[in-house]
């Protein structure tokens, strides 16, 4: 009986933890939605917002990944 009370807590936590992937999700969205805003309307500038466009999206995805990771260390070693 406690060993499925602890199951469930650890799904229901790594679930929880990847909430946080939600936001990457959102900022690789307001990063590409900026960046092209951006290229259109200055399309000389359109390399520079490219770098800057993909270093923000790395550092988005980054926090997906952490979030990630921590479901991850919730099922299977805690």
């Amino acid at each position: 009986m406690t060993g499925d009370l602890v199951t469930a807590a650890k799904f229901i936590g790594a679930g929880l933890a990847m909430i946080g992937a939600l936001g990457g999700g959102v900022g690789i969205g307001l990063s590409v939605q900026g960046a092209l805003t951006g290229m259109a309307r200055n399309p000389d500038a359109s390399g520079n917002l490219l770098v800057y466009m993909i270093l923000g999206i790395a550092f988005s995805e980054a926090i997906a990944i952490y979030c990630l990771v921590i479901a991850f260390l919730m099922l299977f070693v805690l």
